[in-house]
């Protein structure tokens, strides 16, 4: 059974667009349309820069965490720096390493957790497996908000704790020595969507700053930027909400990716996914780039993505990279054998209605580290608020679950409510408003699943069960060329919050074949085009003709393939013209 025959068919709504003056002569219309559609009104807005950012000051207890490095590097100590098991935590690992050694930390050693052996985060398990290295110091990156008996353990061993995090904290704090986390109540950083690479990255700044005003520089000190290819990929691969200030730092690093002077990792990676680093994009890091470093959380150890962003010698990373592409051809076939079983379940579920607005799925042969995935998948699939659950290991009587939403619903507060509401059902939960994790006994799955139904049906609202795409209108026929396919491209970096431009129009098919075995190649013609236009819909064969004429959801993009000033539509979304 195919995704697009569960998703119940999309309305197709058009932005509304009120364009501003003020622009520069060479921001083409259709850009300044894009723009303003996204709220962004003239060129600072639009295309931020680093010399916007927000301070560093406003970060809570930031000055706390730059006198806990600044003394620990003063005295030589070690620093232990402990990254997550995925892409954002693997390059905020990467980028606490690298930076703390550019400000002058001689003993600076990172670790992982395994998920099979350790779990999520800073856990007691992992807090004995790491007492050998004796730290002096131990830094969390991308988590630790929620692990305090972790935290305890390590302080327990004398170990002061720095956590790093950008995770919404629960009703109280663990009991670090500081926290820089721009979610605590009552801080005024005005961002609060840094993804945990940008919180790290922030602290450096600040570390920096004192470290200068201290004399340790001659200068302005070590320049930090060059960490920001890093930072451009943890944001990104984390789904978090493109605001003015992470699209400063993504801009930043991508053109830092694109320059050819990138981390030696991330060239690899991009190679080994067929890549160009020269034109790349957010898009090819949501697609390429990440999925490889985080198939590496999900089936092996993440130690070996976090490796690949620490070397610096090129053909180590062209190793790893090849190893990393490997486990995620692992790790897509673990995927697709999963989502063909989530969809058999999903068959035999009554139709979905506000009754069921919550679905939770579980199989005992399903692997913990993919049930991202699937949650996320189904939940495109459905448009319903999904839970993935797999065995926290093989045989184990925990259960490991992963939660992804649909916009309008908080999903780390419904798990809050079930949590208020039925206190011990689950063991622990953490995340965002769009995903989170949880684990509960596998005895509890069922009382589960019925409270967080219960729970997303009093919260949501039925409206909201209708998938609507968003569009920014029709393209002018004389828009259709390589010129504004470029300007599209390279008017970003696209992503959450500031979504990728996609317009919406009726085209007559002239033909059509199927590409692979579930992609469709077209052949359109548009009134007023003199030229016929070639168009791709990835996974778009349904098993029943395309309509002679057919309303399209696209992305104009070029064509690599025909290469030259080729330009295809890729398509989103389709349906024959005049129906629902």
């Amino acid at each position: 059974m195919g995704h697009a025959r569960l998703r119940p068919s999309p309305t197709i709504r058009r932005r509304d667009v009120r364009i501003g003056d003020g622009w520069p002569d060479h921001v083409p219309p259709l850009l300044r349309r894009i723009y303003a559609g996204r709220d962004a009104h003239d060129l600072d807005a639009a295309r931020p820069r680093l010399a916007g950012l927000h301070p560093p000051e406003g970060l809570s207890n930031i000055g706390a965490a730059s006198a806990l490095l600044a003394d620990a590097i003063a005295r030589d100590a070690r620093i232990l720096v402990v990254g997550d098991f995925d892409c954002d935590g693997a390059t905020a690992c990467a980028v606490a390493v690298r930076g703390l050694r550019m400000l002058g930390a001689r003993d600076v050693v990172h670790a992982v957790p395994h998920r099979i052996l350790h779990g999520y985060g800073l856990s007691p398990s992992l807090v004995d497996a790491l007492a050998p290295l004796e730290p002096a110091l131990l830094v969390t990156v991308d988590h630790g908000i929620a692990c305090h008996a972790g935290i305890a353990a390590a302080r327990a061993r004398g170990w002061p704790v720095l956590v790093t995090d950008h995770h919404l904290p629960g009703e109280r704090l663990p009991a670090a020595d500081a926290i820089v986390n721009p979610n605590l109540p009552g801080d005024p950083f005005p961002s609060k969507v840094l993804a945990g690479v940008g919180v790290i990255f922030y602290v450096l700044l600040a570390l920096r700053a004192r470290l200068r005003a201290q004399g340790a520089f001659e200068g302005p000190g070590p320049e930090l930027s060059v960490l920001l290819d890093l930072v451009a990929v943890g944001t990104v691969a984390d789904l978090v909400p493109l605001d003015a200030n992470n699209r400063a730092l993504v801009a930043a690093g991508l053109r830092r990716l694109r320059s050819g002077q990138a981390n030696p990792g991330l060239l690899a990676l991009a190679e080994v996914s067929g890549r160009d680093p020269a034109r790349l994009t957010a898009s090819d890091i949501g697609f390429a780039i990440g999925p490889r470093l985080n198939a590496a959380g999900r089936l092996e150890d993440m130690a070996i993505g976090i490796e690949c962003l620490l070397t610096d010698d090129p053909a180590q990373a062209r190793e790893l990279a090849r190893v990393l592409h490997e486990i995620n051809a692992e790790r897509r076939a673990v995927q697709q054998a999963m989502l063909d079983d989530a969809e058999a379940v999903v068959a035999r579920l009554p139709p979905v209605s506000s009754d069921s607005a919550g679905v939770c799925l579980h199989d005992p042969d399903w692997h913990p580290g993919v049930v991202g995935l699937v949650a996320s998948k189904m939940k495109d699939a459905l448009h319903r608020p999904v839970v993935a659950f797999a065995p926290a290991e093989p045989g184990s009587a925990q259960l490991r679950g992963s939660a992804r939403s649909i916009p309008g619903l908080h999903i780390r507060d419904v798990l809050a409510a079930v949590d208020t509401a039925q206190p011990g059902l689950i063991e622990r939960f953490g995340g965002h408003a769009m995903a989170a994790g949880l684990t509960l006994p596998a005895e509890r799955y069922e009382a589960f699943t019925e409270a967080f139904r219960a729970q997303v049906a009093a919260m949501l609202d039925p409206a909201l069960l209708r998938a609507e795409i968003v569009t920014d209108g029709a393209l002018d026929p004389r828009e259709f060329d390589i010129v504004h396919a470029l300007h599209l491209r390279d008017a970003g970096p696209w992503g959450q919050a500031f979504p990728e431009p996609v317009f919406d129009g009726e085209f007559a098919v002239v033909d059509w074949r199927i590409v692979g075995a579930r992609h469709l190649k077209l052949t359109l013609r548009l009134d007023g085009c003199p030229q016929p236009l070639s168009a791709i819909h990835f996974g778009g064969w349904r098993e029943v003709a395309p309509a002679a004429r057919e309303r399209l959801v696209y992305r104009l993009a070029p064509d690599e393939y025909r290469g030259g000033d080729a330009v295809q539509l890729v398509v989103e979304h389709r349906e024959a013209c005049g129906s629902a």
